[in-house]
């Protein structure tokens, strides 16, 4: 197994924490919601052996601090945070993986600054402004927040977990003891980051509305994803709604909206082909 290097980038309001490992073209892993580089621990290591894996925290996860903590940092932000650590690594284009947050920044990333990447695939970002129902979801995220602030993480968690589809009633944290201990330190960090998400990200991301002409102009290089198992989950709702939006079709990843976790492996290698065979990339509808 390659050994990820730690490194830090010092970009406006933060300090960017990193993973690097294997050799290739680089390919960045942008994640989504709570989450940190170690969500992709089961695939980096399988897509090292053809591609420079980097694998930040997005500003405001984990390791990569805010100087104003408390602040809200912007799609834009994000996405030019992941620019200027692309500008560190490599002078060529660049692959993006997103996953849902981390899949609107790619997005964000391609339309504003095309020039630096080859191919984005985009899976599953949550864009409820592009659906008909889009109040619907304003209303349930600003309860979720109230449900936050009155009576914590772990109800509000539970909460938006089951209105998007992605945990069923009761849902509660696992316990630290029921997890093995490689993953106890992933799911600290990553609980850490649920105030955070809840309060800061989760308005942020879900408002963030594309520019539609930009990346028409530059749809030959977006794969849109949704999960295997992810069926009628409002990420993969709002992944079809852009396709439609920009005229384009949605390709499978395995798995839901987590497949890199729950199918690491066939996960790690349908995203290699995928990103080594652009021809692949779905065609206007």
């Amino acid at each position: 197994m390659t050994s990820p290097r730690s490194c830090t980038l010092d970009v406006p309001g933060a300090r960017i924490h990193y993973e690097v490992r294997g050799r290739g073209p680089v390919l960045a892993l942008v994640h989504g919601g709570a989450g940190d580089a170690g969500v992709f621990d089961r695939i980096a290591p399988a897509l090292a052996t053809r591609f420079t894996v980097v694998v930040p925290d997005r500003r405001g996860h984990s390791r990569s601090p805010l100087e104003r903590p408390g602040s809200t940092p912007r799609v834009a932000e994000h996405s030019e945070d992941l620019r200027r650590l692309l500008d560190a690594v490599t002078e060529e284009p660049a692959l993006v993986y997103g996953s849902s947050s981390g899949a609107v920044v790619a997005l964000d990333l391609l339309a504003r600054h095309p020039e630096r990447v080859r191919t984005v695939v985009a899976h599953e970002p949550p864009l409820i402004e592009l659906l008909p129902d889009a109040a619907v979801y304003r209303r349930l995220f600003a309860d979720v927040r109230v449900t936050f602030r009155r009576q914590g993480v772990a109800t509000a968690m539970g909460q938006f977990l089951t209105a998007v589809g992605l945990a069923g009633p009761g849902w509660r944290p696992p316990a630290p003891e029921e997890l093995p201990p490689a993953l106890r330190e992933m799911m600290a960090r990553m609980a850490a980051n649920e105030p955070f998400f809840l309060e800061h990200e989760l308005p942020e991301v879900t408002g963030y509305l594309p520019d539609a002409q930009a990346l028409r102009a530059v749809a030959d290089r977006l794969l849109l994803a949704v999960g295997s198992r992810s069926g009628q989950q409002m990420a993969a709702v709002c992944c079809t709604a852009l396709a439609r939006t920009l005229g384009r079709a949605t390709t499978q990843l395995p798995g839901g909206h987590t497949g890199y976790v729950e199918d690491g492996v066939d996960f790690a290698g349908r995203l290699a082909e995928l990103l080594a065979a652009p021809g692949d990339i779905p065609r206007p509808l």
